[in-house]
């Protein structure tokens, strides 16, 4: 393989994310491979929906010798624009063709975005992060989500999935998906760091992970900030994608929202942190999926609160919790003084396993 197509949900930036990792490792592997990384489109219409400076898209963008981004412009509506997906799709084949990929292999995140496999017949490997159908979306959305995910369970070369739960899900619709699981770069979380300028003084319960209303408990929060107050601080570090009155709510409780970090600031964050919480709705969505930061959380060796959900609920060590207990569990584990790095896990599960199960499993020509 020497050419690799990606379709993101998520754009390439400081927060790396299950992509990010994977594809980093595979250029590592493969001093031969090139990667075209499509981000999202750009939703101008949207971005002043919601009182945000509209961004208009960003042409092909070179990264490093072996790896470009691209970010179309989805400019209007669906509703309105019905030749919204076959432009984006244009827009893609063309950087292939100013790239000089032929035969590039595509990989592809988001199920709305069979169009180009469709078109172009390039061999395809859909990798399932999340069990989209589960999410709360409108419903022209789910029925998008859902015709391309029966396509490509039909027609991809290879199906990969990060949670057994989701393979159990799908398995009627496809009998032969890998499972590859997230992991972490555990050289990077061993390394001690710095404490972060920007934390708190005196203890605090930390949250790593983007703040979403698919994952978050926004009542919990705000709960467990209140319970912490005059001991310590609840602290959220990840993108806002909730509302702006979900975030004022958990603000106003004391909660400390910083916001998204870079990842090479993120272990400073976790290593320091008192206790490591995941405050998270446990759903039919969240039940599909296999948290990225479990396996960071495990890497620095704090202590670690939950709520009963997929992956931290089966793990040893773990203080499950929910409800109003979810707080107080916090609270008492705030104390905790084990300095880092004595609690450390040096086999945490490293991103360079889950780059081999992955490679192995993409439909090399």
């Amino acid at each position: 393989m020497t050419d690799l197509v990606v379709l993101s949900l998520e754009r390439w930036d400081g927060v790396w994310r299950r992509n990010q990792y994977l594809v980093a490792g595979l250029l590592d592997a493969d001093p031969e491979l090139r990667v075209l990384f499509v981000e999202p489109p750009d939703d101008p219409i949207h971005d002043l929906r919601h009182r945000r400076r509209p961004s208009t898209g960003r042409g092909l963008t070179r990264i490093d010798d072996r790896l470009w981004t691209l970010r179309p412009v989805k400019w209007l509506p669906r509703r309105i624009d019905r030749g919204a997906d076959d432009r984006l799709a244009s827009s893609v084949r063309a950087a292939v063709e100013t790239l000089r990929m032929p035969h590039p292999v595509l990989w592809i995140n988001d199920p709305t975005a069979v169009q180009l496999a469709q078109r172009t017949g390039w061999p395809v490997l859909y990798d399932m992060t999340d069990d989209w159908l589960a999410a709360e979306r409108p419903e022209s959305a789910q029925q998008r989500i859902a015709e391309g995910e029966k396509w490509l369970l039909q027609h991809a070369a290879a199906v990969v999935a990060c949670s057994p739960e989701l393979i159990r899900r799908k398995r009627s619709q496809r009998d032969d998906i890998v499972l590859v699981r997230n992991g972490v770069d555990t050289a990077r979380y061993l390394a001690p760091a710095p404490r972060p300028a920007d934390a708190p003084e005196g203890p605090y319960a930390l949250y790593l992970g983007t703040l979403h209303r698919d994952r978050i408990d926004v009542d919990l929060c705000e709960a467990t900030a209140t319970a912490l107050r005059g001991n310590g601080h609840l602290v959220l570090v990840g993108p806002e994608a909730w509302s702006a009155a979900d975030g004022e709510r958990v603000r106003a409780a004391g909660a400390i929202v910083l916001g998204a970090r870079d990842r090479e600031a993120v272990p400073g964050y976790l290593q320091h942190a008192d206790v490591l919480v995941v405050p998270h709705l446990v759903t039919a969505f969240t039940e599909s999926l296999d948290p990225l930061k479990l396996y960071e959380y495990q890497a620095v060796g704090r202590p670690i609160v939950s709520t009963p959900v997929a992956g931290f609920r089966d793990e040893p060590g773990v203080t499950i919790a929910s409800g109003a207990e979810f707080a107080s569990a916090v609270a008492s584990a705030l104390p905790a003084d084990s300095p880092f790095p004595d609690g450390a896990n040096a086999r945490a599960a490293d991103w360079s396993a889950r780059v081999a199960a992955f490679r192995a499993a993409l439909p090399l020509r």
